[in-house]
């Protein structure tokens, strides 16, 4: 999400991305960042950001012209909910994707099974929101989120969301053109 700012922001001399190798026993990372997690951003006054919604709003307004605040009125309860239901479903994928990268003895069928669900209930109301005004409108933190979601599919092999979703992949597809969205896609797994 955070990558996909830069690009969009035109930040790209400005914001330096370096690679972190995390959950890792001793990455030089946790000096930087003792608690591991990424995105984490070290702004030029030595203080860290850390947490993608953070981060991008920070970025956002970098340059003194935000582009994904929130809109005003009652608008800014429905982008908050959205951006919210990316988020909740980013992080039961984030939870699967952790659970999967562990050795298979160390692998717990119980979480698998949980955010598999999780992931399956979260598409099935994706497909009924993603009419919704907001998604298809400028470009905002709840259509990146969501859009960085989906992609995960790439490092997922069993998050096969598409199927009986064309509305759903059609607004991906679109989405994933965006020169930020492909410059910053996840390798496959």
């Amino acid at each position: 999400m955070a990558r996909i700012v830069v690009l969009e922001k035109g930040l790209e001399n400005r914001v330096e991305v370096i690679a972190a190798q995390t959950r890792v026993s001793g990455s030089p990372y946790y000096r930087i960042n003792p608690s591991g997690r990424v995105p984490y951003l070290a702004r030029d006054d030595g203080v860290g950001l850390e947490e993608s919604a953070l981060i991008c709003a920070y970025l956002d307004h970098l340059d003194g012209d935000p582009a994904f605040e929130v809109p005003a009125g009652e608008q800014a309860w429905e982008a908050r909910r959205l951006e919210a239901l990316a988020r909740s479903m980013v992080d039961g994928l984030a939870v699967w994707g952790r659970e999967i990268a562990r050795p298979r003895n160390e692998r717990s069928p119980t979480v698998i099974r949980h955010e598999t669900d999780r992931a399956q209930r979260m598409v099935a109301l994706w497909d009924r929101e993603i009419g919704h005004p907001l998604m298809r409108g400028s470009l905002n933190m709840a259509q990146i989120t969501l859009a960085c979601a989906l992609g995960l599919e790439a490092r997922n092999p069993d998050f096969r969301w598409r199927p009986g979703h064309p509305r759903l992949c059609e607004w991906f597809d679109e989405i994933a053109a965006r020169p930020s969205f492909a410059a910053t896609a996840p390798p496959s797994a």
